[in-house]
């Protein structure tokens, strides 16, 4: 069923946080900040050092790629909590290591996500390509939605995509095999370069000193339950103001026809609004970390999005490939069917995101009435949004990562 897990290859996607979690109880806002930072440091400090033991050994690729992909997994922690709680850290050098740490997450990420997104489309070419054909009057017997406009394209055209399928694959590899290059070349420049180094050495220092505002002019010093639910229930509040924004009545529709030729209409005109939700509620997720709660549901919501990322990306690279001048009408038509398939896939994770996400206050009233601490600035009530049906376990299903 289209949206219910990543395609063989893929990063995982996320998984509730390894913990362990802090005691907030008669610690200070700044000793709570401090553990959480040393520890996602020495996770980063950690995996570096695999990276580099790895790293030249041939017969090490997969703990190589491993230690990659932990290092991204710190570096986006660390980021995010710097920006949250932004407030409590000395600015200057907080603003500071967290882009660098956005640079280098991005770069060390841009190799894996080429080899998966390749991953993703020539299993989906595999998978239409073997598709049943439609029966009496062009509609498919079986199958799901996805399957079923795809089969009801082959019918109309003779039977299968044919020769197509091997033409579209073999211009995808050739573009994304590409593309996997250059990121790998410029992923081993990044890391030997000084900007790297400067970044290491900067995580080095956080693992032994956080960096928090003077406890005088901040309110590093007062009770963490006082001080960081309020900026955690800010990073909430900006997630849930971005999903209302969201046409979430028409996603909530399963696979409807409406929302599809919408989809293919704008060509993915919404796919920035939507990944712009999936990065605040991994914020979202990131902050609460620091006051140990973790919710399964936006866990899986955020699997939802991040599946609905990968479908909108590999629609895309079809799109592109399909627009390469003086190729078949064949391997043309392919590559559309294949781009109305990873459209699909685009819905159906809009689908479920609807159906998991909960509107929900998310730190308890007591914590909630704590004073914001200076230079917060409160956001608005997000507006109340009906609490979506139960959620079957199916769509509960995939596997976590970072």
């Amino acid at each position: 069923m289209p949206g219910q897990g990543p395609e063989p290859g893929a990063e995982p996607y996320p998984e509730p946080y390894p913990g362990p979690y802090a005691d907030l109880s008669g610690a200070t806002a700044g000793e709570v900040l401090g553990e959480y930072l040393s520890r996602q440091a020495t996770e980063f400090l950690r995996s570096l050092r695999l990276h580099e033991e790895s790293a030249s050994r041939p017969e090490s690729v997969s703990a190589a790629a491993e230690a990659v992909r932990l290092l991204r997994r710190s570096a986006r922690r660390i980021g995010a909590v710097l920006q949250v709680y932004r407030p409590l850290t000395d600015t200057a050098r907080a603003d500071q290591l967290g882009a660098e740490l956005a640079w280098l997450a991005g770069v060390l990420g841009r190799e894996r996500m080429y080899e998966a997104r390749l991953d993703r489309l020539l299993g989906a070419l595999h998978r239409l390509s073997s598709a049943p054909s439609s029966g009496p009057g062009g509609t498919a017997s079986t199958g799901t939605a996805a399957s079923a406009a795809t089969a009801t394209a082959s019918g109309a055209s003779g039977g299968g995509l044919g020769a197509g399928v091997a033409r579209a694959g073999a211009l995808l590899e050739r573009q994304l095999t590409l593309a996997r290059t250059r990121a790998h070349s410029a992923a081993l420049q990044a890391l030997g370069s000084a900007r790297f180094h400067a970044v290491a050495d900067a995580v080095a220092v956080l693992a032994s000193e956080a960096p928090l505002a003077d406890p005088a002019a901040s309110a590093t010093g007062e009770r963490a339950l006082r001080a960081l639910p309020p900026l955690a229930e800010q990073a909430h509040r900006r997630a849930a103001q971005a999903v209302e924004a969201l046409p979430l009545t028409r996603a909530r529709q399963s696979y409807n026809g409406e929302a599809f030729a919408h989809t293919l209409a704008v060509d993915g005109e919404l796919d920035a609004a939507w990944n712009r939700v999936r990065l605040l509620v991994r914020l979202r997720r990131y902050a609460h970390e620091v006051i140990g709660q973790d919710d399964p549901a936006l866990a899986a919501a955020g699997r939802a999005l991040d599946r609905h990322r990968d479908a909108a990306e590999a629609a895309a690279a079809a799109a592109a490939a399909a627009r390469t001048p003086r190729i078949a009408p064949t391997t043309a038509y392919a590559l559309g069917v294949l781009h109305a398939d990873q459209r699909h896939e685009v819905e159906a994770a809009r689908f479920t995101f609807g159906r998991l996400w909960r509107p929900v206050l998310s730190v308890p009233p007591v914590a909630v009435g704590g004073t914001a601490p200076e230079g917060a600035v409160p956001d608005p009530e997000p507006v109340p949004q009906p609490v979506p049906g139960p959620v079957t376990g199916a769509e509960r299903s995939g596997r976590g990562g970072g």
